[in-house]
């Protein structure tokens, strides 16, 4: 916690201005800057527009992308997204403001499922959902990671083994990678944690 995570992502995601950091990514095309359609994003808190209901909300993204199915195909496909992510029929046209910190990080997902990002950043995604639903988004992490770059912070080491192919450290401003072999160990395991509590800018 307090370690620049969400910070780090704003800048990638080109919500804060960055005075040195760069970023590239590396497609089939070569390397190249990043584009802002090459990114969704999955903030904390979830920000969603609270006057709109669920449905004008996907109604809304799906028109902003020149999404042109016919009503009946659109409304189909929005049945789908909420049936996929467990939300009840009597939220789908209730008002967003009105919604939980969890289905407003629900929605946060589906806007991303729909648009499609080359690369996924999610900060702190499960830490507002109920067991169940946490169950659910890692499921679904493991299947986009087939399809997506996945990028999602977290302070909890155990969540971070059971999903990630690479883990990096962040602590006061500079990151290591991880092997997650030796992450196995308890030897490890205790020194990132010693190091992280004293404050050691090497972990």
């Amino acid at each position: 916690n307090g370690a620049g995570k969400t910070t780090f992502f704003n800048c990638l995601a080109n919500e804060l201005k960055p005075k040195s950091m760069i970023a590239k990514f590396e497609d089939e095309s070569g390397l190249r800057f990043l584009d802002p359609n090459d990114i969704g994003y999955v903030v904390s808190p979830p920000n969603v527009p609270d006057f709109l209901t669920g449905r004008e909300f996907l109604e809304f993204i799906m028109d902003m992308h020149d999404m042109s199915h016919s009503k009946s195909t659109r409304d189909k496909k929005i049945e789908t997204y909420f049936e996929y992510l467990d939300f009840d029929e009597e939220d789908h046209n209730k008002l967003m403001k009105d919604y939980s910190h969890g289905m407003k990080n629900k929605m946060q997902m589906i806007v991303n499922i729909i648009t499609n990002p080359k690369i996924l950043f999610l900060d702190e995604p499960l830490t507002t959902l109920d067991v169940v639903m946490a169950e659910k988004m890692k499921e679904m992490l493991r299947s986009m990671k087939q399809d997506y770059i996945v990028i999602f912070s977290t302070h909890i080491m155990e969540l971070a083994l059971d999903l990630c192919d690479e883990i990096v450290l962040l602590h006061k401003g500079k990151m290591e990678l991880l092997p997650l072999d030796s992450l196995d160990h308890k030897d490890q395991k205790d020194r990132i944690i010693k190091a992280l509590s004293k404050g050691d800018e090497d972990a």
